[in-house]
């Protein structure tokens, strides 16, 4: 699911979603890059707009970060040879009237110019379009040419005040490092540059205007260095400005709807603020808010105006729903979620409505509060099992979602909800979907503005994206009809069902210009958007096409895009082609886009970046905003309607015209209206008080006033029963509803109940009520046991905190009995009633079985909870033997602390295997086919603690062991530690290394665990030398390190002077260890007199002397490592072990020493 907020469809120009919240007008959005995700099921789009909000100012009183005009470089051919700007730069006029040889030329984007090949009006219906005189001045920035970003802002509501701001943005440090503040009263005629600080460099990074009184301003300031912020307030406007210092650093600013003097701030260290005089004193109000989810009381619904609903988060990490007064916030939820934790990013408050989704046991619920009521569960088709949701409307008392079930990877279906928004009912399937970035989800549905009711979608079944319409809020849809002619008059040839009309849904990344499809509120009915004809869309096919009736009859305007404007309630259309190259010709249209007229709005071409109006689109003023190149100043042009319209209308000056569907039905939504239009002959201005609705007149109901209730589907079989609804398999429509108590009453529904916007009166009822039935005495169902955040394991000592929920039966009249597992029992009624957690604290670690049984006179249910306590780990350490042979068998362990039995599992991974081996053993044994380098891995999970250890074995095909012993004053000093043994282990290695002159890597000393105190020596082979292979039998080492041992050279301190002394262990003839069997002796008698004859042969072919002689037999296996018992030891008889062999190293000459280790 979306984060919370409004996810509406692409409507009209600029952003198509918005978050429909109270709150700031973020300051003027600087167009791309796209903004972050904002709210809750919002479609996680642009900057928060109005949706469909035209290329004009940004909708004051919305919540979101503010968009940016961002200018980049164009490609080359677009900036070679491009004029400077020329003429007057203190706005003088640049051309007057329109071009006197457009009508004799084509238009820029090749349409015919006006009058050339477009249907003449009728003699007498029009006026001249001479009448038509244009006033456009235009104005320089001078000095802000390194400038990348810009806002722009018109305060409306009659001002003529425009304000701009200018940045240079640096994007690899993240932050604004010049601005300019420019001020025009003139309705952009002139402007100002503003110095707020005389002799001080002020960089400015946003500003916001007050949406209940733009005369209201707040500027945000840094410093270079980022470190501090200011503040700038201004009363009058932007005409003079008073610093005020923050001890805060502000990520955005959030006005009160209503009260102007009340703002918000959201800081970068997450914490919410709050004022009452401006920005002048701040008040703390919150910490660990989450971004983008904090709202303003909401007028007519909330109580108290001064409430503020957010998200935030508690010590635990845990997310709330957080609702407080700002001048008595005590954190405290205002009610506890019906389950589990609310996920982070997902509360949003709209309209009459709260939504968050919470997730737990792997499993997402989405929640809604009807008029800040309790929160109740969002009821899809038990099967749809969403994987997302999206809000598309709020509009009306109703919510429009969007919906991507289980099987659906590109596309949502759209589900209408009842009055409250719990219960869910399918109005349009596959509704297509993209993914944008910042895993943002754009969804092709548009809300058409001015006629409620009326929505646009692109289906995408088969691959094939087709466009439709409603006007009943989805309880019927049908294809756009096409335009029989084209804009030159030609036949388009297109004929239904083969081919229709098509609407691309998009929205433009720049909020200052329009969308792909254009609606305004204050030009019902007038709907100008991009698409092409034929059987499907195509995405590179963006004719534009014009609609003055909602949608029934079709006209084409342009053949390539354009983004659009609407004056004074539609009144004038202007129009600029949407295009990466400068242009200066201006189209526009003053009779719904019937004729169209050309009009240089400048002398030299400029790159378009934006088109502003007045907010409200009520005036006849327009700025275009733009420049000549990357490296210009930034250049505003001032076009100016009023000239051609000199007078107010009145009454005679209007025509009507009535709303009907595409089958000609004027009964739309329960009732018939009619609008009012300006007349083509009448050269006057609507004006603000103009209203467009005419009148309404009631309808009785019919059959197509109603859509099929939850649990119930349109059947798709034959016509005569398209409208008839029948019960899902899974749904009976005769049980009672859950939320049915003992003594109360309820309706069955019969599949049908009426659209909650619908006002029609009498006539077919088909949602028509039963008798009323009686509520029967539920047993209780669905019971589940969990500890609150969710968690199984928790540690001795800890508050544990159970919740016990029954989803379905009767909670007046049942018993719950409660068995804790440690002797803890106790019977409770109301327990899900009162939602009251069971507190308990285990003092022992160990495995405890809760168990939950719920009882009434109707049956009963039994819940059942497995509890972990257990402390945390401390410490792993993986005990291998660190040197083994081919194939054989070696034990690896685990050394835990502190030891957790039965509550400890252990994941083995061995060499470069990924699917590691389960155990709830700390010991396994393997063994390794190949030589080399093996390295273990273990990991210990124990509740949520989870440690880690790594050892490297080296596998190789021929070593030798000698086991050795310590005197026993070292037992007394043995820890029985990992890190001891370790240690002893080096002390003997390096002593050993330096008596006998063996390379200290050759030696590998591992003392055994427990007591005694016991070691095994790994002797290894050399690197093998270039001339002749060594031979392991042949080694003198082990005579080297007998010698030492028993000279009682090797020996080490400890404590207090105390030396321990390090000797051979005789090993122990176990008859099982060395193998066994009558053969298996015979094999050795036989081994050994081969080694005796091949020394035989040696001595006497290079007649050279040899000091000892060697005999090897078996190896021991592991078992016999793990011996502890003492073993007497000799100097004339020690044990030596190599490889996969094991024998008695016989005694040598130590007159001889040196020689032989030198041979």
């Amino acid at each position: 699911m979306a984060p919370p907020g409004r996810p509406c469809a692409p409507q009209g120009p600029g952003p198509a979603a918005r978050a429909r919240s109270s709150g700031t007008p973020p300051p003027p959005p600087p167009i791309p890059p796209r903004s972050r995700p904002l709210l809750l099921l919002l479609l996680l789009l642009l900057p928060a707009a109005a949706c469909g909000a035209a290329g004009g100012a940004p909708e004051p009183g919305r919540l979101g970060v503010p968009a940016r005009v961002t200018r980049g470089p164009r490609s080359p051919q677009a900036r070679e040879g491009r004029a400077e700007p020329g003429g007057p730069e203190d706005g003088a006029a640049r051309g007057a009237g329109p071009d006197p040889e457009a009508p004799e030329r084509r238009g820029e984007d090749g349409a015919p110019a006006p009058g050339k090949g477009r249907p003449a009006r009728a003699a007498g219906a029009g006026a001249s379009r001479a009448q038509v005189s244009l006033v456009s001045s235009s104005f320089v920035l001078k000095g802000d040419a390194t400038h990348n970003q810009a806002m722009v802002h018109w305060t409306g509501e009659s001002s003529g005040v425009i304000l701009i701001l200018t940045k240079y943005y640096h994007a690899d440090m993240g932050k604004v490092l010049e601005s300019s503040l420019w001020r025009s009263s003139d309705f952009g005629t002139s402007y100002s540059k503003l110095t707020l600080q005389p002799g001080v460099t002020t960089v400015i990074d946003n500003f916001y205007i007050c949406p209940s009184n733009k005369r209201k301003i707040i500027l945000v300031s840094s410093s270079l260095s980022a470190r501090e912020q200011s503040l700038f307030l201004s009363t009058d406007e932007g005409a003079t400005f008073q610093r005020q210092p923050i001890p805060f650093l502000v990520e955005t600013l959030i006005f009160h709807p209503k009260q102007e003097d009340k703002v918000l701030a959201y800081t970068k260290e997450s914490k919410l603020y709050v004022s009452s005089d401006l920005g002048k004193k701040w008040t703390l109000l919150q910490e660990r808010v989450t971004k983008d989810h904090v709202f303003w009381a909401v007028s007519g619904v909330d109580a108290n105006p001064d409430l503020v609903h957010m998200e935030a988060q508690d010590l635990s990490g845990g997310v709330r729903y957080v609702t407080c007064l700002i001048h008595n916030c005590s954190g405290e939820p205002r009610a506890a979620p019906p389950v589990g934790p609310v996920d982070q990013g997902s509360l949003t408050v709209q309209d009459e409505y709260i939504f968050f989704k919470a997730t737990s046991t792997n499993r997402t619920n989405y929640y809604v509060s009807y008029r800040r009521g309790p929160f109740a569960l969002m009821k899809l088709p038990k099967y749809a099992l969403p994987k997302d949701l999206q809000v598309i409307s709020t509009d009306e008392s109703q919510v429009f979602v969007a919906v991507q079930e289980w099987n659906q990877a590109d596309t949502y279906n759209l589900y209408q909800s009842d009055a409250r928004g719990v219960h869910y009912s399918l109005v349009l399937e596959h509704v297509r979907s993209s993914r944008q970035a910042e895993e943002s989800v754009v969804i092709d549905i548009l809300e058409v503005r001015g006629v409620k009711g009326v929505f646009l979608a692109n289906q995408k079944v088969d691959g094939k994206v087709t466009t439709l319409i409603t006007y009943n809020k989805g309880r019927d849809w049908d294809y756009l009809r096409p335009p029989s002619t084209d804009m030159n008059g030609k036949p388009t040839n297109c004929q239904p069902p083969e081919c229709r009309l098509h609407l691309h849904l998009r929205w433009a990344d720049n909020p200052y210009v329009s969308g792909t499809v254009h609606t305004k509120d204050t030009a019902p009915g007038l709907i100008m958007g991009a698409g092409n004809l034929g059987s499907q869309l195509v995405e590179y096919k963006e004719e534009m096409y014009i609609t003055s009736d909602c949608g029934h009859t079709w006209r084409q305007v342009f053949e390539e895009e354009h983004h659009v404007l609407y004056l004074d309630h539609g009144g004038v259309i202007a129009a600029i082609k949407d295009t990466s190259i400068p242009l200066k010709i201006l189209k526009f249209s003053v009779d719904e886009g019937f004729t169209w007229s050309s009009h240089n709005f400048t002398s030299t071409s400029v790159f378009v970046d934006g088109l502003l109006s007045e907010p409200g689109d009520e005036t006849l003023v327009m700025t275009v905003f733009g420049h000549i190149s990357f490296r210009s100043d930034w250049e505003l042009v001032k076009v100016d309607f009023r000239p051609s319209f000199p007078r107010p209308c009145g009454d005679e000056d209007y025509s009507s015209w009535n709303l009907t569907d595409l089958q000609g039905d004027q009964c739309i939504m329960g009732q018939q209206r009619s609008f009012r239009k300006r007349k083509s002959t009448s050269w006057c201005v609507k004006g603000r008080s103009f209203t467009s609705a005419l009148t309404s007149r009631v309808c009785q109901c019919r059959d197509s006033d109603f859509i099929c209730d939850y649990g119930f589907e349109r059947s798709p079989s034959l016509e005569s029963q398209s409208n008839k609804c029948s019960a899902n398999f899974w749904f009976n429509p005769l049980s009672p509803p859950e939320d049915c108590a003992l003594g109360q009453t309820y309706t069955s529904s019969l599949g049908y109940r009426k659209v909650v916007s619908n006002v029609c009166q009498g006539g077919v009822d088909l949602q028509r009520s039963p008798v009323q039935l009686q509520c029967p005495l539920q047993p209780p169902r669905g019971l589940r046991v969990s500890i609150r955040g969710q968690a199984v394991a928790v540690r001795p000592g800890e508050d544990v905190l159970f919740v016990v929920r029954q989803e379905h039966g009767d909670v007046l009249t049942t018993k719950y009995q409660v068995d804790l597992g440690d002797d803890f029992k106790a019977m409770y009624v109301n327990l899900t009633l009162s939602g009251e957690p069971i507190r308990h604290r285990y003092d022992n670690p160990g495995i405890y079985r809760v168990s939950v049984r719920a009882e009434n006179a109707a049956g009963h249910d039994e819940a059942v909870l497995f509890v972990q306590v257990n402390s945390p780990l401390q410490a792993l350490y993986l005990e291998v033997v660190p040197v083994v042979g081919i194939n054989q068998e070696v034990n690896l362990t685990a050394v835990l602390l502190p030891p957790n039995p039965n509550l400890t599992v252990f994941y083995w991974w061995i060499a470069h295997g990924l699917q590691p081996l389960i155990s709830l053993e700390n010991r396994m044994a393997t063994r390794f086919p190949d030589a080399g380098d093996v390295r273990v891995t273990v990991q210990a999970a124990c509740g949520n603690s989870v440690l880690q250890d790594s050892r490297v074995i080296r596998v190789l095909d021929q070593f030798q062991v000698v086991p050795l012993q310590f005197s026993q004053d070292l037992d007394s000093y043995n820890p029985n530690t990992p890190e001891w043994r370790e240690d002893v282990g080096l002390v003997v290695t390096r002593v050993l290394s330096k008596e006998t002159s063996i390379p200290e890597e050759l030696l590998l000393t591992v003392v055994r665990p427990g007591l005694p105190t016991l070691a095994d020596l790994y002797l290894l082979l050399p690197p093998p030398r270039p001339t002749r292979k060594r031979s392991l039998a042949g080694d003198k080492r082990v005579a080297a390190i007998q010698q030492v041992l028993g000279a009682r050279k090797v020996s080490f301190p400890v404590r207090g002077g105390l030396r321990v002394l390090v000797a051979l262990r005789e090993t122990d003839p176990d008859p099982q260890r060395l193998g066994g069997g009558g053969g298996y002796w015979a094999a050795v008698v036989v081994f050994v007199v081969g080694l005796f004859a091949v020394a035989a042969f040696i001595l006497y072919k290079f007649k050279r002397k040899r000091p000892g002689r060697t005999v090897y037999a078996q190896m021991h296996n592991e078992k016999e490592q793990e011996m502890t018992s003492p073993v007497s030891h000799s100097e004339d008889a020690q044990g030596a072990i190599q490889g996969n062999h094991s024998g008695v190293v016989l005694s040598i000459n130590s007159r001889e020493m040196h020689s032989y280790l030198v041979s």
